[in-house]
């Protein structure tokens, strides 16, 4: 028994962590599982260097600041964590118990689970035109690992989510010149950012999409057309970042016996699935109401961990009174 866990977490995104955090809160022996070889999910692998803004208490942070500072937190626990493993197989078995195997040849069990994948083993959308292919991590990219060598350079965003306009805000004050194309007039970001936008020294091209991109050996133009017209124009880049989200896959869970709804998994107020015992929480999940923000993902963690002690344990409330009156 001693080597079996109160609740295994599978993703170690920040949804993930914080609900760790919680769990050592709880009194709870857990662990983290995550397929990538870091903590920090699709954050740490995408966006370590963008600004964050819906964290409660902080104005802007980075996504590499946020890990860092959800890594100290739930190290305070000392909590067993499997990195560099991926979930192949989950089972419940005839004790209640739960039994997770790894690609690793692991085994792990526990008295319950709490699914924090996020979007599962996702992929950014590419560009149709082939003719990019070439050019990946030359100029072309999906997303910005370092800002650095980005300082003095020519920079085209591709895209009108908040991803794109986040990143064309960060690169305007380090870039010689920052220009955003958008597919259509409207922009998806929040209304704050786009006119954050609209005041600053980027140049906004609505209406545009990129058509492929030239260079010897990395970009040096990129060719945009105006969709009305299909009139092309030729600018001189260094960079171009392609928004254009990402391809996810979690079919993988209903062979596990979960149900999913547009893939992702539909969750009840306690953020229980359809398997008594599995929890999940994050952009993994679906619900009345649901947004898919870090924020909430904090708070679906905690419900997730606070019920799941219930479930161990009928005679624990799930209500965890206030963290203030711990003795650290």
């Amino acid at each position: 028994m001693d080597d079996i866990f109160d609740v295994a977490i599978v993703g170690a995104g920040p949804a993930g962590l914080f609900a760790g955090f919680y769990a050592g809160l709880r009194g709870m022996k857990f662990t983290i599982i995550d397929s990538l070889e870091a903590i920090g999910g699709q954050v740490a692998a995408m966006y370590p260097e963008k600004d964050i803004f819906d964290v409660a208490g902080f104005p802007r942070i980075s996504g590499k600041e946020l890990v860092k500072n959800l890594g100290d937190q739930v190290n305070r626990f000392h909590p067993s964590m499997a990195l560099g493993e991926k979930v192949t197989n989950l089972i419940k078995r005839a004790d209640a118990t739960f039994e997770l195997q790894t690609d690793k040849n692991h085994q792990i069990f526990s008295r319950t689970v709490l699914l924090t994948l996020g979007m599962g083993s996702f992929t950014p959308k590419k560009h149709p035109n082939m003719d990019l292919v070439p050019y990946e991590n030359k100029g072309v990219q999906y997303g910005i690992l370092s800002l650095e060598p980005f300082k003095g350079k020519r920079a085209l965003i591709v895209g009108g989510g908040d991803s794109a306009v986040d990143w064309a805000l960060m690169l305007e004050p380090i870039c010689s010149k920052v220009t955003l194309i958008h597919r259509r007039d409207e922009f998806r970001a929040h209304e704050d950012s786009v006119k954050k936008l609209r005041s600053s020294r980027c140049e906004i091209k609505l209406w545009y999409e990129l058509a492929t991109v030239r260079g010897e050996g990395k970009v040096e133009q990129a060719v945009v057309f105006e969709n009305h017209t299909k009139a092309e124009e030729t600018l001189n880049v260094d960079f171009v970042v392609l928004n254009f989200g990402f391809q996810a896959s979690l079919t993988f869970l209903k062979d596990w016996g979960l149900t999913l709804e547009k893939n992702k998994i539909p969750v009840n107020p306690k953020m229980e699935t359809n398997m008594p015992g599995i929890y999940a929480a994050g952009d993994i999940v679906t619900h009345p109401g649901k947004l898919d923000l870090i924020a909430t993902g904090f708070s679906e963690g905690a419900t997730a961990i606070n019920f799941a002690k219930a479930y161990i344990n009928p005679n624990e409330r799930a209500a965890p009174g206030h963290s203030s009156n711990l003795k650290w």
